[in-house]
């Protein structure tokens, strides 16, 4: 029998007792090391193809940043109107102002009655335990000389309480006192935007301030304040006066411009009403020449109107960043399609050298995540150095929305892998042999 055979019959002791070898499973380490690898191949097709990618960056950036910016600024401006309604001091408010002619039977009617008038002030005003306060108000508007020509102002006649009642702080020296209502002193407190306009930077207080023949001290500066409604307008573009000055210097008719009335419970608003309007009735000999506004329901529907408007917004502006998304999504695939094109021998010598074809998908996938995710990054950076650069022109501050920021990523990145999972299938399935002809 020949050596052979005797090999044959008789294995040795090292065969018989040898295990298959079993493959090692990937490490941690060889999971960092390939993600390493990726984003340093990604940045490196980046600065390779500069143009290409900075197309495809620009168009990402600005999609988060839309995202960003504009989730944050519609947070602001929310904000913003939320605290201007509640400046205007409308809650649980109700204001009696004369009601206009609708017809020719009304004009005749209201011409038999005075109108709404000081002298009504002693029955319309008589105490009510469920009423907080009353403010009558009377306006005109006048013509001052200012240097270089001329302002028109509005003059405003009202009670010493009627700053504090409807949030109209003073910036600089005092308010209208009831020591100046009874005295009629030639007083006035300037509005914030007519200070500006007539004084510049300068402190008017202890100034005068001529007014159809009388001098006005000036006393205080009402502070800058949001203007969401017509009293501001008339309070920050005029001056507020003591209301019995204004009858006696101002107008001989004295006439009355509204009556605002504050209650105690919002609930006794009908209850209210309907006696403000029976001693009104009874003040103009029975004729019904006013008109009740719920000043409270009047803001609740305004800004009910408002928030509709802003969800109108937010769905015009998300459609807008989700479309530059979108588009950046596109230049993903766009950029991973000429990758695959260009790495191709690539792609080829890696998988006869052992690649898998896991490997290569993953790392396709991947270098589309981090070409989103550095377009992603330069969005966020942008987008919050605006913010807080527009951060002064909002009452709390403008703030980086964290849910803006976090859908903004979430877009991207996703968007990232719905497009490179057409290029990484293709690398997939490239055979060693086609991709190194």
């Amino acid at each position: 029998m020949s050596d052979q055979a005797l090999i044959l019959r008789s294995p040795g002791p090292s065969l018989l007792n040898s295990e298959a070898p079993v493959p090692a499973a990937p490490s941690r380490g060889f999971s960092l090391g390939m993600f390493w690898e990726v984003v340093r191949t990604g940045l490196v097709e980046l600065w390779a193809h500069k143009v290409r990618s900075l197309l495809t960056l620009t168009l990402l950036m600005l999609g988060v940043f839309a995202l960003v910016v504009l989730t944050s600024v519609l947070d602001g401006v929310m904000d913003k109107i939320s605290t201007g309604f509640a400046g205007m001091s409308w809650d649980g408010t109700v204001r009696i102002a004369p009601k206009t002619p609708e017809t020719g039977e009304d004009r005749k009617r209201f011409a038999m009655s005075p109108g709404l008038r000081y002298e009504d002030l002693g029955r319309i005003t008589s105490a009510n335990p469920k009423v907080l306060a009353f403010l009558p108000r009377a306006q005109k508007t006048v013509t001052v000389r200012v240097l270089g020509g001329t302002e028109r102002i509005f003059v405003n006649g009202v009670s010493p309480d009627y700053a504090q009642w409807m949030n109209r702080p003073i910036g600089l020296g005092r308010g209208l006192t009831e020591d100046d209502q009874r005295r009629r002193s030639t007083v006035a407190v300037v509005g914030a935007t007519l200070a500006t306009k007539l004084f510049g930077g300068a402190d008017p207080v202890g100034r005068d301030l001529v007014v159809e023949g009388v001098p006005f001290r000036i006393v205080g500066v009402q502070a800058p304040g949001q203007i969401f409604n017509d009293e501001n307008y008339f309070d920050a573009n005029g001056i507020l006066i003591p209301l019995q000055t204004y009858m006696d210097r101002m107008d001989p008719t004295h006439k009355l411009a509204q009556i605002t009335v504050k209650l105690r419970n919002q609930a006794d608003m009908g209850e209210i009403s309907a006696m403000l309007v029976g001693r009104v009735r009874q003040a103009h000999h029975g004729i019904e020449d006013v008109e009740v506004v719920d000043l409270d329901a009047e803001a609740a529907k305004s800004y009910q109107n408002f928030l509709e408007q802003m969800r109108g917004w937010q769905v015009v502006m998300m459609s807008l960043a989700g479309t530059v998304l979108l588009v950046g999504g596109v230049g993903v695939l766009s950029v991973m399609l000429i990758s695959f094109n260009d790495r191709r021998f690539e792609i080829g010598l890696r998988k006869a050298l052992g690649a898998s074809d896991h490997e290569i998908f993953i790392q396709f996938l991947l270098e589309a995540v981090v070409l989103a995710a550095i377009g992603a990054l330069l969005g966020t950076v942008s987008g919050a150095l605006l913010c807080q650069a527009l951060s002064s022109s909002f009452p709390y501050g403008l703030v980086v929305n964290p849910i803006g920021l976090l859908t903004a990523w979430i877009v991207a990145l996703t968007l990232a892998v719905v497009f490179g999972l057409y290029p990484a299938f293709r690398a997939m399935r490239l055979s060693p042999m086609e991709a190194m002809r």
